[in-house]
C-alpha cells in the first residue's frame, strides 16, 4: 500500500510541475514527432511586414492612376486611354502576386543553389537586351525586352541576382574572406561585367544600385575593413569618373547644384524644378488626391520617377513623412529578419534578407532625394509603388524570399526543420 501511495504521490507531483520541467523537448517537436503536423504558431510569417508591403502597393496603385489619368490629353499619348496606365499596373501587380506565393514556396537552400544560374541568366539578358530589334528603345535607352504586350526590364532581375550571387559568393569564400585576391577581387570582376553591359544600355542608375548591394553583403559577410573602404574608393572614383567624361552627365550635375537658372530650368533641371513645384503646392495636408496640378502635362514621368512629387502635392507634408516612415519600418524589419537569420547559423538567408534591405532602402533613398532636391536626378523609380512591371514583379519575389526565411526562422525557433 505504501509503493502504491509513493507512485501515486510522485505522478500528482509531476502533473503538478510545469511541462517544461518534464518534458526534455519542446512541445512543438514533440507535437511534430507524434503527429507528423506542424502547430499553429510554427506556420507564421510576419503579418505586419506583409500588410505593409500590401499597403505600399495600394496606395502606389492609387497614385499611379492620379499621376497618369490626364496623359492621354498630352498628344503623345492621345493614342491611351484614361485607364491605360492603371489597367496595366494592376495586371503586373495580379502577376507578381502569383509569382511572390509561387516565390515562397521554395525553401531557401533551393534559392542558395540555383543563384549562379539566375546570375548567369541575368547577364544573358542584359547581353540579349543590348541586341538590336530584341531590346526595345526608349528615350534613347535600351533598357527593355518586349514579351508580346509587355516590356521586361533586365537591369531589375539582375538586382536580385547580384544578390543572391553576392551572399552565396560569400557563403563559400567564407574562409578566405580576409585575402582580397581570393576573396573579393572575383566578385568585383562580376560585378565589374554587369556594370559595363548596365552602362551601354546606359542604366548608371541600376549600376550603382547593384553596386550598392554587393558592397553591402561584403561587408555584412564580413570583409576586411580595409578591404571595404578600398572598394569603396576605387567605386567612388569611378561613378566620378563616368560624370566627369560623359556631357550629359555633368549637365545633370550643374543643373542639379542651379535649377532655376534660366539656362538649367528649361532644360535639364526642369523636371526638378517642378517636383519642387509640386511639394510645395502641397504644403501641410495637400490640395487632396486628383488635385495636382503639376500630374497635368507639367512634371514629366510623374507616374514613375517622380511619383513621390505628386503624393506631396496632393497629400502635403503629411503623405512624404508616411511614405518615408513606411520605407524606414519596412527596411528595419527586412535587416531584423537578416540578423535572426544569422542568429540561427542561417548565413545566406541571412545576407539576402539584409541584402533585400540594403536594396529597398538604397533605392527608395535615392527616389526621395530626387524628388525632394537633395540628390541630382537619376533614373530610378520609388520601389513597390510607382509604374514598372518588371520592377514591382522583382521586388515583389525578393520580398516573398524574405518572408520565407522569416517563415523558416520562425520554424527553426519553434523546435521544426526547414
Amino acid at each position: 500500500m505504501s509503493g502504491l501511495q509513493a507512485r501515486l504521490s510522485g505522478w500528482l507531483g509531476a502533473l503538478s510541475r510545469p511541462a517544461a520541467d518534464v518534458l526534455p523537448v519542446r512541445l512543438g517537436a514533440t507535437r511534430r514527432a507524434a503527429t507528423g503536423s506542424v502547430p499553429t504558431r510554427e506556420m507564421g510569417f510576419d503579418q505586419a511586414l506583409a500588410w505593409v508591403i500590401v499597403a505600399l502597393l495600394a496606395w502606389g496603385l492609387v497614385m499611379v492612376y492620379s499621376a497618369s489619368i490626364a496623359m492621354p490629353e498630352n498628344p503623345r499619348f492621345a493614342r491611351y486611354t484614361h485607364t491605360y496606365f492603371l489597367t496595366r499596373h494592376v495586371m503586373w501587380l495580379f502577376m507578381s502576386f502569383v509569382a511572390a506565393l509561387l516565390a515562397f514556396q521554395v525553401p531557401v537552400a533551393r534559392w542558395e543553389k540555383a543563384a549562379p544560374w539566375l546570375f548567369v541568366v541575368s547577364l544573358l539578358l542584359l547581353v540579349a537586351v543590348l541586341v538590336p530589334h530584341v531590346g526595345k528603345v526608349v528615350y534613347g535607352a535600351r533598357r527593355w525586352i518586349a514579351i508580346g504586350p509587355l516590356s521586361f526590364q533586365p537591369s531589375e532581375l539582375a538586382k536580385f541576382a547580384v544578390l543572391l550571387y553576392a551572399a552565396d559568393y560569400m557563403v563559400r569564400k567564407m574562409e578566405v574572406k580576409e585575402r582580397f585576391f581570393r576573396a573579393v577581387a572575383p566578385m568585383g570582376v562580376a560585378v565589374a561585367v554587369v556594370g559595363l553591359l548596365l552602362l551601354a544600355e546606359p542604366d548608371m542608375g541600376a549600376f550603382m544600385v547593384i553596386a550598392v548591394i554587393a558592397m553591402g553583403i561584403l561587408f555584412l559577410g564580413g570583409v576586411n575593413a580595409r578591404m571595404f573602404f578600398l572598394i569603396a574608393t576605387v567605386l567612388l572614383v569611378a561613378f566620378g569618373l563616368m560624370i566627369a567624361l560623359s556631357d550629359w552627365r555633368r549637365e545633370r550635375i550643374f543643373a542639379y547644384l542651379d535649377p532655376w537658372s534660366e539656362k538649367n530650368a528649361l532644360a535639364k533641371g526642369y523636371q526638378l524644378t517642378h517636383s519642387l513645384i509640386a511639394i510645395g503646392r502641397g504644403e501641410i495636408f495637400g490640395v487632396g488626391l486628383g488635385g495636382s496640378v503639376e500630374k497635368l502635362h507639367w512634371l514629366p514621368e510623374a507616374h514613375t520617377d517622380f511619383l513621390l512629387a505628386v503624393i506631396g502635392e496632393e497629400f502635403g507634408l503629411v503623405g512624404v513623412v508616411c511614405v518615408i516612415g513606411l520605407f524606414l519600418w519596412l527596411t528595419r524589419r527586412l535587416m531584423h529578419i537578416g540578423r535572426q537569420a544569422i542568429a540561427l547559423d542561417r548565413v545566406f538567408a541571412g545576407l539576402v534578407a539584409q541584402g533585400v534591405g540594403i536594396w529597398m532602402g538604397f533605392q527608395s533613398f535615392i527616389n526621395m532625394g530626387v524628388n525632394l532636391g537633395a540628390l541630382p536626378t537619376k533614373g530610378l523609380t520609388l520601389p513597390l509603388m510607382s509604374y514598372g512591371g518588371s520592377a514591382i514583379l522583382v521586388n515583389m519575389v525578393a520580398l516573398a524570399v524574405v518572408l520565407r526565411i522569416d517563415y523558416e526562422n520562425r520554424q527553426l525557433m519553434h523546435g521544426g526543420r526547414v
